[in-house]
């Protein structure tokens, strides 16, 4: 008999003008809720997986707080999305693309020695 496959983690989330207006009125305790809501969605992912999802969440988060508005944080993200969509797609594909280093050596200056 087959074995039940696990429902995936599902989060509720308050109706969005609660947070609109969360945001609006309090905005840290709006980015620690969205801080809550991303560990508890990477916790519920296996264990092979969530290193990669906070690393990726890291990623998100400092290019993130490199934004000048949230107009400015929704372009970016959407950039960021497609850029990880496209590597996605290739992989299924079979096209995985290696990218070269381009490796930059040290220049000694002649004033001073290696040490």
């Amino acid at each position: 008999m087959p074995q039940p496959q696990s429902q995936p983690y599902q989060q509720e989330l308050p109706p969005f003008d609660e947070l609109v207006a969360l945001a609006k009125q309090n905005p840290e305790a709006f980015s620690q809720f969205k801080r809550q809501m991303c560990e508890e969605m990477i916790s519920s992912a296996s264990l092979n997986m969530q290193q990669r999802l906070r690393a990726q969440q890291s990623h998100i988060d400092l290019v993130v707080s490199q934004c000048k508005n949230p107009n400015h944080i929704n372009v970016i993200l959407m950039r960021e999305m497609t850029i990880q969509m496209v590597k996605f797609r290739d992989a299924l594909e079979g096209e995985v693309s290696q990218q070269q280093a381009v490796v930059i050596p040290f220049r000694r200056n002649s004033d001073e020695e290696w040490r």
